[in-house]
């Protein structure tokens, strides 16, 4: 077994910020454009759109607020229902009953641990013909994978339901050769200190439709009319992103592909040192950003030996996502399916991904699942 000190912490997706992101933000502060406005805001829009291919972007606090505005844009309100995955963090189903709708969850394919659109087919031909198409489709591009959007896209089409991206772990993964946060009405990102970019916090809210960006940039805004005196003719939210943090940005956008490079090496490394896991499938039609390198272990225990050795080593694995269909708060929500998802729950290990790990990093990592 390799000997490598074990006293430095590794984390599981840790930011990984340089001097360039550091310039900008300094060259930020100094013109004292500090507030959620200025130049480095807007270019940091007009990047990230150019990269995702579409035509508007709005800056925002956090994903989850990105999601909450795709959500009115769809026109969610108070009794509605919106299919989710069930396999996904729990800011994708909350967003959902801010608005006072309830979420119907809906399993996973092992194909490429997204949600399952035959699933989602169902359930819209279901609800068709009992009168009750749901008011919108959520789908999560799972740990950097997009879904498998063209059967997606499809079923909503056909019953004439909006689709909404959470792409928030997918920045630069493609999809048949169109990037992650392109599909449906909008698509939604996420700039969290875990992700593949940060700004520290934020989100961006990402689409070709001209409405749902002024819509969204208006809510963003606290919903202020524009004249000389604070006018609102609707209620709106605090959800701009700093410029400040619009600079920081910047400067991770310049460097998405290093970092994706970086972040598949990885997960090449780890499938190549352990061939007797059993790794995230990658979907033949597309490229994933690689964001998080996902195993399953032979069972719940094998799982849970696999965690308590690599924190006995000082390093940062957690499970996989809990499904939303098993967690206390959303227990009496209607679900599709489940069986699925909750056995990716069981047996599911994330390991560290950060872009900036070493190579005695990932020798680390590699030694301390071959202890569990």
């Amino acid at each position: 077994m390799t000997d490598i000190r074990t006293d430095t912490r590794i984390y599981l997706s840790p930011p990984d910020v340089t001097d360039l992101e550091r310039g900008l933000l300094l060259d930020a502060f100094d013109s004292n454009w500090v507030a959620p406005v200025g130049p480095d805001l807007d270019a940091f829009e007009e990047q990230v759109a150019q990269r995702v291919g579409v035509r508007h972007a709005v800056a925002l606090s956090s994903g989850t607020a990105a999601l909450h505005l795709a959500l009115i844009a769809a026109g969610v309100r108070r009794g509605d229902t919106v299919l989710v995955p069930s396999f996904t963090f729990a800011a994708t189903a909350n967003a959902v009953v801010y608005l006072g709708a309830r979420p119907v969850f809906v399993d996973s394919t092992p194909d490429s641990w997204n949600v399952d659109p035959a699933l989602v087919a169902e359930e819209l031909r279901a609800r068709a013909a009992r009168g009750s198409l749901p008011r919108a489709v959520i789908a999560v591009d799972m740990y950097g994978q997009c879904a498998d959007y063209d059967p997606l896209l499809e079923a909503c089409d056909r019953y004439g339901v909006p689709l909404i991206e959470d792409a928030a772990e997918a920045l630069g993964a493609t999809y048949r050769g169109a990037a992650a946060g392109s599909f449906g009405l909008a698509g939604v990102l996420s700039f969290n200190g875990n992700k593949i970019i940060t700004t520290g916090g934020g989100g961006m809210l990402v689409t070709d439709d001209s409405r749902v960006a002024k819509q969204a940039r208006h809510l963003s805004t606290q919903a202020r009319e524009p004249v000389a005196h604070y006018e609102h003719r609707a209620v709106g939210y605090n959800y701009r992103l700093s410029n400040l943090l619009a600079a920081v940005g910047r400067g991770q956008v310049q460097r998405l592909d290093q970092m994706i490079a970086a972040r598949r090496a990885t997960s090449e490394f780890y499938r190549a040192e352990l061939p007797g896991l059993t790794f995230m499938p990658i979907a033949g039609y597309g490229t994933p950003n690689h964001w998080l390198t996902c195993v399953l272990a032979d069972s719940a225990e094998h799982r849970d030996r696999l965690l308590a050795a690599l924190n006995g080593r000082n390093i940062e694995a957690r499970p996989a996502w809990k499904p939303m269909h098993l967690q206390p708060v959303f227990q009496d929500c209607v679900t599709r399916g489940g069986e699925v998802c909750a056995d990716l729950f069981r047996r599911g290990v994330c390991l560290p991904s950060g872009s900036a790990l070493t190579d005695d990093d990932r020798r680390r990592v590699v030694d301390a699942v071959r202890e569990g």
